[in-house]
């Protein structure tokens, strides 16, 4: 079990924390499909910069489950502070602290995994944001700068010095954007070196490759991002085999139909109808190439231009893939 602060997740599969992809609707489905804990997409700390729709839909939480983890990104230590406590007064239970994106617009602002350089800077925001909630506050973060620069150990000893409550490291340094291949030696450094809980992060693509960086980090949990885009039941799949030992079933066409459109209504009610219908195109392509359910389809699927049509025309598509009328492929 995966213990925060007061919370227990007994699941220990994490939904990793996506700009542009972890929105309201997506962490819900997540939960649903056997997430044990879901975290938010990442908000700037620059609280002046929360007028924006795409921040205030990043802030609202209402009616989701408990823990609400809530992922905040700057390199001021005082305005990350503040980011904190005003993130706990709209209703987080978890400030979770990046220190991992390797994007070139967060890093080039001194944020991110940029902030892995300057480990006194790091302490500083540490130390400012858990002195400024009352809430559990976490920490995602990379193996290190680039490959020759791996000081995970040392943020990690930082982290925990600073009373950083759950630690969650990619296995990746952040040279490495998203290339290659995670390593997992320095995860089990860290977790060697800490008491605080650590997330595995990384190239969590299966079961059993769960299971295996499990094994081989000591690590409390694992946490999953882009594999769950398309895939979002890899949760429940996880959690099932590192319970029983087995694998499940793979969703028949019926459920990913179903689950798709489910998550086409969630996104066209949250978003509204112009919004939704646009965000929901990319969810639909991942969907469509993640599970073989037609690629060619995608085209057709990005010109209808009505939440109606959207779900009118998935309908549709998977009737012809379930009557043979069309290749999956």
């Amino acid at each position: 079990m995966l213990t925060i602060g007061p919370y227990d997740i007994e699941t220990p599969v994490i939904l990793a924390p996506m700009a542009g992809v972890t929105d309201r609707p997506f962490r819900r489905l997540c939960l649903r499909m056997g997430a044990g804990m879901v975290v938010s997409e990442m908000v700037t700390c620059d609280t002046r910069l929360w007028k924006t729709r795409k921040t205030r839909l990043r802030l609202v939480h209402d009616g989701e489950a408990e823990p609400r983890s809530v992922q905040i990104a700057g390199g001021d230590p005082e305005m990350m502070a503040e980011a904190a406590r005003q993130n706990e007064a709209l209703g987080a239970q978890i400030i979770d602290i990046n220190m991992g994106c390797p994007a070139k617009k967060v890093c080039s602002k001194a944020a991110g995994s940029a902030l892995l350089k300057d480990e006194a800077l790091v302490r500083a925001i540490l130390e400012r944001v858990t002195a400024s909630v009352s809430i559990p506050v976490t920490l995602k973060i990379r193996t290190g700068w680039n490959p020759e620069h791996r000081n995970g150990v040392t943020i990690a000893r930082i982290a925990e010095d600073c009373g950083i409550q759950a630690l969650a490291v990619h296995g990746r340094t952040r040279s490495c954007m998203y290339r290659g291949e995670a390593e997992y030696d320095t995860i089990a450094a860290i977790c060697e070196a800490i008491s605080i809980p650590v997330i595995a992060n990384g190239d969590i693509t299966s079961a059993e490759k769960a299971r295996a960086v499990l094994d081989q980090t000591g690590a409390q949990a694992v946490m999953v991002g882009r594999a769950a885009q398309g895939r979002p039941w890899i949760f429940r799949e996880i959690d099932h085999f590192l319970k029983q030992g087995t694998h499940l079933p793979a969703p028949k066409l019926e459920e990913i139909r179903d689950i798709l459109l489910d998550h086409l209504a969630q996104l066209h009610e949250f978003y509204g109808e112009l919004p939704g219908v646009r965000i929901a195109r990319k969810h639909v392509g991942w969907y469509l190439q993640a599970n073989n359910c037609g690629q060619s389809f995608r085209s057709v699927f990005n010109r209808l231009e009505s939440s109606a049509a959207q779900c009118d025309g998935i309908r549709e598509h998977f009737e012809r893939l379930l009557n043979g009328e069309e290749i999956a492929a």
